[in-house]
């Protein structure tokens, strides 16, 4: 049986991939390479958004995986009614990890230690010295502490912190400490001088960092986003950073793309990266080594890593 596999990247730049499949590339622009309902394992595009991942996915009648290249499957969920029953949807957990991680602590340096001002003033000719927030001995919570919350805690690490509380959707028991419940936010809050979120956008994650969440946190307290814009109420964040009572490093946001003109560009307090956790030097590597296990074991029937739902059950 010869199977057909679309790619986001040329099958050639793909070292391991087994032979066989017929092997289609499309990154998401100009025409389908070929009659998606021929399609047996599909590859979402990166980062090209929801209504190119969606767009082959009704024609996808003969498909068996849907694998995409992010943690998060947002974007493709409006898909999902489309496909057939029994149609395994994998993320790539795992492969963001690193670049996400990394990213995180930036925002969190870079926030605490000034260095926007320092890079308005460089710009300006201005010497901007001045006493400046520390990560040493500060309370961080990580709050949706999966595979890249535990990354990020890894990095914090070195940075002589005096607490990291951990947070998801059920607790547990890690060998850098307890997992706490989203119920335990309420207590949690008010302690934390840094809370990163790292949730995947769900029905209950969707304006998670709202209102009344935002007042529980601490005067001075900095909110790091890499998790999905929708986790955050725009509206309840913009009111305290304008009240000047609370600080954000935000790389996703609610809209995103932020449009010219939006009040979030010049609130007082935030630092804004544009949705850049994951493209870095470290994807492709990662990428590949995913896809290529992914379809070795596709086709050899063997189980997949990352399975998030199966389509129908």
């Amino acid at each position: 049986m010869t199977y057909e596999v679309w790619l986001p990247f040329p099958a050639a730049e793909l070292d391991g991939l087994p032979e066989g499949p017929d092997y289609r590339f499309w990154d998401g622009e100009g025409d389908f390479p070929a009659d998606p309902a021929d399609c047996d394992f599909y590859v979402v595009p990166y980062m090209k958004g929801s209504g190119v991942a969606v767009r082959p996915m009704a024609g996808m009648t003969s498909v068996k995986v849907v694998q995409t290249l992010s943690a998060g499957i947002d974007h493709v969920q409006p898909g999902l009614e489309l496909l057939p029953r029994g149609v395994q949807l994998c993320n790539a957990r795992g492969v963001h990890d690193a670049s996400t991680a990394e990213l995180a602590l930036t925002l969190i340096l870079a926030s605490l230690r000034g260095i926007p001002d320092f890079v308005r003033g460089q710009d300006s000719e201005e010497w901007r010295s001045g006493f400046r927030p520390a990560l040493a001995d500060k309370n961080v919570l990580i709050v949706g502490y999966g595979a890249v919350g535990s990354a990020i805690e890894d990095r914090l690490a070195p940075f002589e912190l005096a607490r990291v509380a951990r947070v998801a959707r059920s607790a547990r028991e890690t060998a850098r400490g307890p997992v706490l419940p989203i119920a335990a936010l309420p207590e949690l809050l008010p302690e934390a001088d840094v809370v990163v979120l790292i949730t995947p956008l769900t029905e209950q994650t969707k304006g998670l960092a709202g209102a009344e969440f935002l007042a529980r946190m601490k005067d001075g307290a900095l909110l790091v986003n890499v998790a999905r814009g929708g986790v955050v109420d725009t509206k309840a964040l913009l009111a305290e950073l304008e009240s000047g009572r609370l600080r954000a490093a935000l790389d996703v946001t609610d809209p995103e793309p932020l449009p010219p003109g939006h009040p979030l560009w010049h609130a007082p307090g935030v630092l804004i990266s544009p949705h850049v956790g994951g493209p870095t030097s470290a994807f492709f590597p990662r990428a590949q080594r995913l896809l290529v296990d992914q379809l070795n074991r596709f086709v050899n029937r063997e189980p997949l890593h990352n399975v998030v739902l199966t389509t129908g059950s």
